[in-house]
């Protein structure tokens, strides 16, 4: 059964840009080469311009474990800790329903 994983990224305030430059740079081309990404969204909260909403739906647990796991993930990590005011929220999901 596919697995969603929730991501919320409170930037500092006024880096939300630079959140979206990051995730571009380490994240979104591994994501399009990723065939276990049956869905991604990277969303820019309407009621707050500091929050930054992923939704990711991976084919399985392991796909999204394998994912987290990858060797670019520090450096993103590293990067991403520059510009954001607090540590993701991360929040796993099993899937009970989908379309």
């Amino acid at each position: 059964m596919s697995t969603a994983l929730f991501v919320r990224h409170r930037a500092k305030p006024g880096c939300r840009e630079d959140v979206r430059r990051i995730w571009e740079k380490h994240v979104k081309p591994r994501v399009v080469a990723n065939p276990a990404h049956l869905a991604y969204y990277f969303c820019f909260d309407e009621a707050d311009a500091d929050v930054v909403s992923v939704f990711q739906l991976y084919s399985n647990r392991e796909a999204m474990t394998a994912f987290l796991a990858g060797e670019w993930y520090p450096a993103y990590l590293a990067e991403i800790s520059t510009v954001v005011a607090e540590p993701p929220q991360v929040l796993p999901a099993s899937v009970v329903w989908e379309k």
